[in-house]
């Protein structure tokens, strides 16, 4: 279960405080639950990801995460840019607690990944595909309770954005999922529950929908 109470979110600029991304959101998603972040450019779907992934944190309000969060698939921030591929697989096998089990989670990473020698290179020579390959493959080694995903299945070809979805389809059997997608077609297909982020606001609908639905008919008005 992951509880959002009164979550209010801005950044600051050399300017000062920034307008209010988030304002007062408040909702609780349940343990299993596929929930598809659903909004317009800015309107802080990413940010929203992160605030639930603990990545970031809120300006006022709490997030609180009573299961396992998977970090956003994809997000490249925890990866040390000197260390090569297989290196920081090695590192956050150790960290996780899976030490005795590095030779085998390593096979699945590298091979899921599909990035070839890169494997043993520094990942600040990765590009931003072959960084959310390797974080994604890195994810999958690892069982959470709820999994994050911002935009990743239109990284890659058409294999691997082939081979993501049936992750994603696996996963959805026995773990949570919060989706952030543009394409209309994925979240029919991976998320049963949207949240539609208008103005600051997060309008929970039961089914997605009827999230994508009033996001449309937001245009039309």
């Amino acid at each position: 279960m992951i509880v959002v109470k009164d979550v209010y979110k801005r950044y600051k600029s050399e300017h000062g405080p920034g307008k209010w991304v988030l304002q007062g959101l408040s909702f609780t998603i349940p343990s299993q639950t596929s929930v598809g972040l659903i909004g317009s450019n800015g309107a802080g779907k990413s940010t929203l990801l992160r605030l639930i992934g603990g990545i970031d944190q809120p300006s006022r309000g709490s997030v609180k995460r009573k299961c396992r969060v998977s970090w956003p698939l994809g997000f490249g921030g925890g990866l040390q840019g000197s260390l090569s591929g297989r290196q920081n697989t090695k590192f956050i096998c150790r960290i996780h607690g899976h030490e005795d089990e590095i030779k085998e989670r390593m096979k699945f990473i590298q091979d899921f990944a599909e990035i070839g020698e890169a494997f043993e290179e520094p990942v600040k020579t990765y590009s931003s595909g072959m960084r959310a390959r390797l974080t994604f493959a890195i994810s999958l080694a690892f069982k959470f309770d709820v999994y994050l995903s911002d935009e990743l299945t239109s990284v890659g070809d058409a294999v691997f954005r082939k081979k993501a979805q049936q992750a994603f389809k696996d996963l959805a059997q026995t773990s949570g999922l919060i989706m952030v997608s543009h394409d209309a077609n994925v979240l029919k297909e991976f998320c049963k529950v949207g949240i539609w982020l208008n103005n600051g606001q997060a309008h929970w609908f039961d089914k997605i929908d009827d999230a994508l639905n009033s996001y449309h008919q937001s245009y039309t008005k």
